[in-house]
């Protein structure tokens, strides 16, 4: 492996490549959570104004297209209502953002069960209209259609119930394929340990994944560390196991020393992971706290790492729609490709290859087969050929390789039939490459990070350092998107990798 001063090197020229792609982040962690909830609000908002729209047909009993002319041509232009509607929506808006951020409506959806989310729905609006109700009465607002309002309240109450429901639906589906769940360790043995891990296997839309204990010596004892088949090991290798496992949370049952308790909280903000104590432990260090009840069995946050929902829900919808505008385009291309890889040597048209995917699952890649036929067994032979450095194995000139193989690699056609992952949702279009088994088992821990986000046909490192052999550069350009991840770097990737694709720096 490369010395210190190497590794110092590379990380800071990776860090330095991020922020020229994606500079002033600083905050980033700080304006996603901000960003998920501005996310959320304005998609309520936009629920609100297509509520507003189709109550305002449905009263005129018109086409919405001329209803939309007509009431901007007599109401708005050549009226006096102007003003007074515009600020009676923006504030009737406002103020329903307002009691819905009160009523942590915007907190993580997991969190809250469906009908007790539809009830604080239905309070938030019922608060919104009486408010409004009251300021047509003071105001006087005669000019104001009352039905108009009557089915704007309605059809905004109805249309935030649905997209919310619809919204859980889908987490919910996720979470039974695997996705987007949460792993939890557990620090400690007793009863209450023991009775928040049955919570947490048999509540499965909370989409949490149970995957050991923590002892916490002098606490437990010892016939507890014992029996326990699912102990991972003390309280001082925390940490390691929560890298080891991908954990995202980690829930504190054993009553500990304050200065205990302060150091997991110090190391658990260092790591993105976040914490969580059950009541009357720890006594005053979470006075401040609200409780919240995963299912019904309550708890006290002592940090959250806020999830960019919003944000991730655009990423999935763009993987999506970009992927079968690829696939549908070039169907035809499709075909002379698999035609050619026929033609040229014998074996089948793709080549599926088992890779390790998001928190260490395994899936199938599919690409074109670039490869002979027994290409794997021959892997061995070259291995003293290597020209990276480390874990990674790769050859400019791979005797393995096809004709036309050569050909998809240099302009990393191969690539293409990856899009049939991202439709199944096991890759994206811009995140680290998948690595194969064989390399995961060479990690050392602070490499995993790279499998804490789906793993990408695109990434930052192919657009930078593509024909850099060292590892570390590898690594520190993946952790580097990590960090520094939004919609906009993912936009700047994908033009940037258009380019290197048609410059042919492919191998």
């Amino acid at each position: 492996m490369a010395t210190p001063e190497l590794q110092k090197k590379v990380s800071e020229r990776a860090q330095a490549s991020a922020q020229n792609i994606h500079p002033g982040n600083r905050n980033a962690r700080y304006q996603t959570a901000r960003g998920s909830i501005i996310g959320w609000m304005a998609l309520d908002a936009i629920t609100v104004l297509l509520a507003v729209t189709s109550a305002t047909v449905i009263d005129f009993q018109i086409s919405p297209l001329n209803g939309a002319r007509s009431f901007l041509h007599n109401q708005l232009i050549h009226g006096e209502t102007a003003g007074a509607l515009t600020a009676l929506l923006v504030g009737f808006i406002a103020v329903l953002l307002l009691v819905n951020r009160s009523l942590l409506l915007y907190n993580p959806v997991r969190l809250t069960s469906h009908l007790h989310e539809q009830r604080l729905n239905l309070q938030a609006c019922i608060i919104t209209t009486l408010l409004l109700m009251g300021t047509l009465y003071l105001l006087h607002a005669e000019m104001v259609p009352r039905l108009i309002v009557l089915y704007s309240v309605v059809l905004v109450t109805v249309g935030l119930a649905l997209r919310r429901a619809i919204f859980r639906v889908a987490m919910y589906h996720r979470f039974e394929r695997g996705l987007n769940t949460r792993n939890v360790i557990i620090v400690g043995l007793g009863a209450e340990a023991l009775a928040l891990q049955h919570h947490l296997l048999n509540i499965r839309q909370l989409g949490f994944v149970f995957k050991g204990f923590v002892s916490v010596p002098g606490v437990d004892r010892l016939d507890d560390r014992t029996a326990h088949t699912d102990l991972l090991g003390p309280i001082d290798q925390l940490f390691s196991f929560a890298r080891q496992h991908f954990v995202d949370e980690i829930f504190f049952t054993a009553v500990c020393e304050r200065s205990v308790i302060n150091h997991t909280l110090e190391q658990a903000r260092e790591n993105g992971i976040d914490l969580r104590v059950v009541p009357d432990l720890y006594d005053g260090l979470a006075w401040t706290n609200n409780i919240e009840y995963i299912g019904q069995f309550p708890t006290i946050p002592l940090h959250r790492s806020e999830i960019p929902e919003v944000a991730l829900i655009f990423k999935r919808v763009f993987d999506v729609a970009f992927s079968l505008c690829v696939l549908i385009l070039l169907a035809p291309f499709f075909l002379l490709i698999a035609l050619a890889i026929r033609l040229d040597s014998p074996g089948p048209v793709f080549y599926l290859s088992e890779r390790i995917g998001r928190k260490a699952r395994v899936f199938r890649c599919v690409k074109f087969r670039t490869m002979v036929r027994d290409a794997e067994r021959r892997r061995a032979e070259l291995l003293h050929m290597n020209e990276r450095e480390g874990i990674l194995f790769k050859l400019t000139r791979d005797p393995r390789v096809t004709r036309v193989g050569a050909l998809l690699r240099k302009y990393s056609l191969d690539e293409l039939p990856q899009f049939f992952n991202v439709l199944n949702g096991s890759m994206s279009i811009v995140g680290p490459r998948p690595p194969i088994a064989s390399e995961v088992r060479q990690y050392r821990l602070s490499h995993l990070r790279r499998l804490d986000v789906t793993p990408g046909i695109t990434g930052l490192w192919q657009v930078q350092a593509r024909q850099d052999p060292s590892f570390d550069s590898y690594i520190s350009l993946d952790v580097s998107y990590i960090e520094n991840w939004s919609l906009w770097l993912d936009i700047k990737i994908i033009l940037r990798t258009i380019g290197v694709v048609f410059a042919g720096t492919g191998s």
